[in-house]
C-alpha cells in the first residue's frame, strides 16, 4: 500500500524541496521504492536537484519527476511504497486536492512570524475544506537559535497544529550538500546528518502512528 505524503507551503523558500529530498532518500535508503512528485514546473527544484544526483553519481538513485497538475501525479501513487508530493509555493485548489488524499501534510515555516502568520492559514483553509488536524503538521527549517526555534513551535502548537520533533538549522553546509545532489542528511559534517535526521525520523514516526 502507498504512503503518500505532501510538502505544501505558501511562500518560496521555506524548505519543502529540501525536506522532500531528505525524506526521499532516507526511505530509498532503506529499500523502499519512492517517488518525488515535483508539481512547480516553473522551477523544477527537485528535478535539477535530481540531475545534480545522477551527475554525481550519488547513492540510493531517487526517482524524481515532474508534473503538472496534482491529479498526474496522484497517478502515480500505486506505482511506488512511498510518493512524495513537492508541491507549488503557493495555496491552491490543487493543494486542497493533495491535501484530500495524502496521509500526511506536512509544511515547512521559517521561525519568523512573516512566515508563520501565512503559514498558519494554509492549514486554517485546509481544516475549513474537511482535512482532519491530525493530518497536518509543521516542520520548522532556518532556524539560527534556539530561542527563536521553541518560539515558533509555540505559536503554531498555540494554533492548534502538531509540530515535528527537531528542526534544521540554518547552515551552509546544507546548502553545499544539496548543490552537489545530496539530502541535508548527506552533509560532510556527522552532528549535522543527525540533526537533520532527527527530524525526518519524527516525520516518519508521525506516519508510522497514523498508519
Amino acid at each position: 500500500m502507498t504512503t503518500l505524503i505532501a510538502f505544501v507551503s505558501q511562500k518560496g523558500g521555506v524548505g519543502k524541496s529540501t525536506l522532500s529530498r531528505a525524506l526521499a532518500r532516507e526511505a530509498a535508503a532503506n529499500g523502499l521504492s519512492v517517488k518525488i512528485a515535483d508539481l512547480d514546473t516553473q522551477q523544477g527544484t527537485s528535478v535539477e536537484w535530481h540531475r545534480r544526483r545522477l551527475d554525481g553519481g550519488v547513492e540510493p538513485t531517487i526517482s524524481v519527476e515532474a508534473y503538472r497538475t496534482a491529479e498526474q501525479a496522484l497517478a502515480q501513487a500505486d506505482r511506488y511504497d512511498l510518493l512524495i508530493i513537492d508541491a507549488p509555493a503557493r495555496a491552491s485548489e490543487g493543494t486542497r486536492r493533495i491535501a484530500e488524499k495524502a496521509d500526511l501534510v506536512v509544511q515547512p515555516t521559517n521561525p519568523a512570524l512573516d512566515d508563520l502568520q501565512p503559514a498558519v492559514l494554509v492549514f486554517h483553509e485546509l481544516v475549513k475544506a474537511g482535512i482532519p488536524k491530525s493530518r497536518l503538521v509543521f516542520a520548522i527549517n532556518h532556524v539560527l537559535t534556539e530561542a527563536e526555534e521553541g518560539a515558533a513551535r509555540l505559536y503554531l502548537q498555540d494554533a492548534g497544529y502538531t509540530v515535528l520533533d527537531g528542526y534544521i538549522p540554518s547552515k551552509t553546509s546544507y546548502r553545499d550538500a544539496q548543490n552537489n545532489g545530496r539530502a541535508i542528511t548527506e552533509t560532510r559534517y556527522p552532528a549535522l546528518n543527525t540533526k537533520a535526521d532527527q527530524l525526518i525520523q519524527s516525520l516518519i514516526n508521525r506516519v508510522d502512528a497514523d498508519g
